[in-house]
């Protein structure tokens, strides 16, 4: 599974580097439903796509391919390192979700301001990985992924463009990006931030496993480069 998700995110950031419309934004996650019992907190994350074409008059319309990643939860303790007096280990626990999907966006307006939809079916890789690092060291001592799960999910979402800066070299326009979306997730197993339950005799951790489907809202902000590139050539 780990393989498939390092093919694919190595696949969709090339494509994205020889997009022709490019798009970056910071993103706040809500769980939904049954995912938001489990999770009742605020994620947040980044979110980065690329489409083959920008949409014209006559094809105002593009897909394209959409990858991110949200940290919904975050436990951080402090630990004294056993065997070793004085000195304390930092040991952080992130619940994660990374999804990458086929993007299909409509944008039939164009000017200053231009409202577009989009629709999104792909997957999401949910996970939880704890970290360890000393008070003298910056890099972690060690990692570990206490649990995985992949769910399908799909969705869409609305936006609007506002125009910030006009053509220059090798760029049609840039625009402030504002949007939200609604993914359904299917059913997956995935742990929170009240997962841990302790250790047992052989000093493994015991973690109680959550399971629903993983449906959240995001809300996003960022910056969308619409490209001419292959238009010049």
């Amino acid at each position: 599974m780990k393989k498939l998700i390092t093919v694919i995110f190595i696949f969709t950031i090339s494509t994205t580097l020889f997009s022709q419309q490019l798009g970056l934004s910071f993103m706040f996650g809500y769980p939904q439903g049954d995912f938001r019992s489990n999770v009742d907190r605020m994620g947040f994350g980044g979110q980065l796509h690329g489409t083959f074409w920008t949409p014209t008059h006559e094809m105002p319309y593009t897909i394209g391919l959409d990858l991110g990643y949200l940290v919904y939860g975050q436990v951080d303790e402090r630990k004294p390192w056993v065997g070793f007096p004085g000195v304390y280990l930092n040991l952080s626990r992130t619940n994660s979700l990374a999804n990458f999907h086929i993007l299909m966006e409509v944008s039939p307006f164009f000017g200053t301001i231009r409202p577009y939809l989009e629709g999104l079916f792909g997957g999401s890789y949910i996970f939880t990985q704890t970290s360890v690092n000393a008070d003298y060291e910056d890099e972690d001592i060690a990692s570990t992924t206490n649990y995985d799960d992949f769910t399908w999910n799909y969705g869409g979402g609305v936006g609007i463009l506002f125009k910030i800066a006009g053509e220059m070299e090798n760029v049609d326009a840039i625009y402030f990006d504002f949007k939200s979306r609604y993914l359904f997730g299917t059913e997956a197993e995935y742990l929170t931030e009240n997962s841990f339950l302790g250790i047992d005799l052989n000093g493994n951790p015991i973690f109680k496993k959550e399971k629903s489907k993983t449906d959240f809202l995001s809300f996003h902000l960022g910056i969308i480069v619409n490209m001419n590139i292959l238009q010049k050539e």
